[in-house]
């Protein structure tokens, strides 16, 4: 092969003229201007806030204040997207400072963005590969694409083959020539398709969402319908707007408006999720996207990637067999400490040390350094191990013509092959007493007379708590599932050894091309390997196509599209930045230990938003019968927005609050809006008949609007305050000190001097009192019979 020289300076201008250089757009797909416009701008926010506004303009500020928490919803949702949009726009598969590339045979460091199509990459150990590229010289080229593909092992790569850019060089080195730039280079493909923009799936969300939608339905043409009776309250279109009286309209208007829309309970669930994933960070988990502390608590399938997540990519020695025939049992231990100690040696050979600490007393005199292409080395030492000792794969090694097997060797080479089988990676260690000769060194071959000495097993080291954690998620429903890069004979032990079972391991490159074959295979085999990235995605996919809620786990850039596409993507901390970047959850320092812990505040989190949803909807549906009534029947709102706004917070603002942030471990079942609604609409049904019952009955007792919105905010805080009980129960411990700090500050209201000017209070007649009184008991006897027939779980 001729010299190369690599590109000219002409050639590489040309190149970067053309765009045939490695960069590529990788903005997400959501601008701020979107983001904020997604936030602020929605159909809701328009009726909140033009009712801000118009109070504002009326001088009636103390009956704005719902406009904050409108405010504090936009604020928290926009800074949610904001901080996942920052950390996709920080993505990048590529890592390393620079690149060395040939020019005008001088070799260059550069930028890797700035490589261009047919530069050659001149690479070292140590160094990323920056582009995909095609080997042009290679003296012992070891490649590690573990986190690209989530093969464990290194492979060499000869004249020819292909580099995928990302790749790590681990040993040797070699030129390679540029194929594929910016778009088009792997590392860049999944860094480009990671970066798609999209927020983590969340039930609670998604109900609420769903659950505007529907009250966006009903509540303009009920606020038309209450507009009108309010302005005919007033005398009529034409005398409220000739004499001033529409501003009372207005503000009566907007009160029935902004009641029929549970504000608070969406800003209850930010606050919720914020608490949760405070006490999660202070565990070592990292929650990059709020929402995501309930994903734990609904999957039904978690998917787990071996290399790095199970395992956390150390090899270990799990056992050294002596062949039965060998006589140099003594100096095998002193062997095993000069290979353990040895430099050139990989990960695997030098996990020995930690068995046989090495002994300055065994030296060598001669040594061929382990090869990844040859798969052996060898060393003649002197000491309690003389003799010449060679260590490789056993495959390699019994077909070297200086290894004659015989009846000796044969044991040995049988177990090798059988813990092969078993998923553990085996090495075989032959002796002979002849020396390497400088020739034998110079031409990298062992001496002849070698002998099988012992078979050495090496495993994974699993990471603390995968077992014991594994477990529990079996025990709570959750269906695991492994899918890795690596051989399906090792990924098959690896599952084994963390108690999912015995399985024989699917090959994904035998998988289907159908996509129903595809998915058919996918949802029958638990333990996959040999798994491209891509088919890690439609994994997932086939799985959440099925109906399931999937959870995906990883560490390697590999994984990085699957953990995007899952309803939850957890990372492990020592992984790459792409995956920990697209990953809702991140562990920290790596310790599984701390899912039960995730599950725990997502259930938490569920099953006490779902308790507190019950109050804020009884509200809304009261609202919206209330605006029926006083609709039709041409009644005056009876309530100032003041008012209303004191009720919501002494019967479902505060203690929703407390109540959202009590423990609470019950298991999570699909249909929280439905549950959540089988008890608000008979509870808001009953409040709204009550106060539509007080409200006419003063209106035609002749009373004055504020006796009977001072009636009315009695009655309906009684009715609250008996929701929220029995939405509390079992009434012990802080949720019984909540529901009577209520009873407390709703007397304080209507007591303090302060408060009653504030408020606009005046008492009505005896008589009247009476019988508001009289319908509040009425009312709370439904109420309480309502929960006796809606009452949830024991463990709720």
């Amino acid at each position: 092969m001729g010299r190369t020289i690599g590109l000219t300076e002409a050639e590489v201008s040309e190149r970067f003229r053309r765009g045939l250089v490695n960069r590529q757009d990788f903005s997400t797909s959501r601008t701020l201007w979107a983001i904020v416009r997604a936030n602020t701008l929605t159909y809701f926010n328009a009726i909140v806030l033009s009712g801000f506004a118009v109070l504002l303009l009326l001088g009636r500020w103390q009956d704005a204040l719902f406009g904050l928490t409108a405010l504090a919803n936009a604020i928290i949702g926009v800074g949610q997207e904001l901080r996942a949009k920052r950390t996709l726009d920080r993505l990048s598969v590529l890592t390393a400072p620079t690149a060395r590339v040939l020019r005008e045979e001088e070799q260059r460091e550069v930028d890797p963005a700035d490589v261009v199509l047919g530069d050659v990459l001149v690479l070292r150990a140590g160094d990323q590969v920056a582009a995909d590229a095609v080997v042009l010289t290679a003296s012992h080229l070891s490649i590690d694409e573990s986190l690209l593909t989530g093969e464990a092992e290194p492979v060499v790569r000869a004249v020819g083959d292909t580099l995928l850019s990302g790749s790590a060089v681990v040993g040797g080195a070699g030129m390679a020539r540029v194929s594929a730039v910016g778009a088009g280079a792997f590392a860049n493909r999944l860094t480009a398709e990671s970066r798609r923009f999209s927020l983590v799936r969340s039930e609670l969300r998604e109900s609420l969402d769903r659950l505007l939608k529907w009250i966006g339905w009903v509540v303009l043409p009920l606020g038309l319908l209450v507009l009108n009776a309010q302005v005919q309250v007033q005398g009529g279109w034409g005398p409220a707007a000739a004499d001033g009286r529409w501003q009372v309209a207005a503000v009566d208007t907007i009160a029935a408006l902004i009641a029929m829309i549970p504000l608070g309970l969406v800003l209850m669930t930010s606050v919720a999720f914020a608490v949760a994933a405070i006490a999660l960070a202070r565990e070592q988990v990292l929650v990059q996207e709020l929402p995501a502390v309930e994903g734990l608590a609904r999957i039904d399938v978690l998917c787990i990637d071996k290399t790095g997540t199970l395992t956390d990519g150390r090899t270990v020695l799990d056992r050294v067999v002596p062949v039965p025939a060998a006589s140099v049992a003594e100096s095998l231990a002193a062997a095993l400490a000069w290979f353990g100690a040895d430099a050139s040696g990989g990960p695997t050979i030098r996990s020995l040390a930690q068995e046989y600490p090495a002994d300055a007393r065994v030296r060598a005199e001669a040594t061929i350094g382990f090869s990844s292409e040859r798969k052996w080395s060898a060393a003649t030492l002197t000491g309690s191990a003389s003799g010449t000792w060679v260590l490789g794969a056993p495959d390699v090694l019994v077909n070297l013509p200086e290894f004659a097997i015989d009846d000796h060797d044969a044991p040995g080479v049988r177990l090798a092959g059988e813990l092969a089988a078993s998923g553990l990676r085996t090495l075989l260690l032959a002796r002979t007493d002849v020396s390497l000769s400088p020739v034998d060194v110079a031409e990298e071959r062992p001496p002849g007379g070698l002998r099988a000495t012992a078979v050495l097993a090496f495993r994974e080291q699993l990471r603390p708590g995968v077992a014991r954690t594994l477990a529990y998620l079996r025990e709570e429903g959750v269906d695991v599932r492994v899918i890795s890069g690596d051989h399906p004979t090792t990924v098959a032990a690896v599952a084994a050894a963390v108690g999912l079972g015995t399985h024989q391991g699917l090959d994904a490159r035998n998988l289907s091309d159908d996509p129903a074959a595809f998915a058919s295979s996918v949802l029958n085999e638990p333990v996959i390997g040999r798994v491209t990235p891509a088919q890690k995605r439609l994994m997932v996919g086939a799985l959440q196509a099925a109906g399931h809620t999937v959870a995906m786990t990883g560490d390697g850039v590999n994984d990085a599209l699957a953990v995007k596409e899952a309803d939850l993507g957890i990372a492990m901390g020592s992984g790459s930045a792409a995956t920990k970047a697209v990953a809702r959850i991140v562990l920290l320092d790596n310790s599984f230990d701390h899912l039960p812990d995730v599950v725990a505040q997502g259930r938490r989190v569920l099953a006490n938003i779902e308790r507190v949803s019950v109050l804020f909807l009884t509200k809304t549906v009261y609202a919206m019968m209330l605006s029926i009534g006083l609709g039709l029947l041409l009644l005056e709102t009876p309530f100032l927005p003041r008012q209303l706004s004191v009720t919501d917070g002494l019967t479902i603002g505060i203690p929703a609050f407390f109540l959202a942030l009590l423990p609470n471990r019950r298991r999570h079942a699909p249909g929280f809006l439905r549950r959540a609604l089988v008890s608000a609409v008979p509870n808001g049904t009953i409040v709204g008949a009550c106060l539509l019952g007080v409200t006419a009955g003063g209106d035609a007792a002749g009373l004055s609007g504020d006796q009977v919105r001072t009636a009315t905010t009695l009655v309906l805080t009684t009715l609250g305050l008996w929701v929220l009980t029995c939405q509390a129960r079992p009434l012990a411990g802080w949720r019984l000190v909540v529901v009577l700090s209520m009873v407390g500050l709703a007397a304080a209201v209507y007591l303090l001097p302060l408060s009653v000017e504030f408020l606009q209070f005046d008492a009505p007649p005896p008589w009247f009192g009476t019988l508001g009184a009289a319908v509040a008991i009425t009312g709370c006897a439904g109420i309480e019979l309502v929960h006796r027939l809606t009452r949830p779980s024991p463990d709720a």
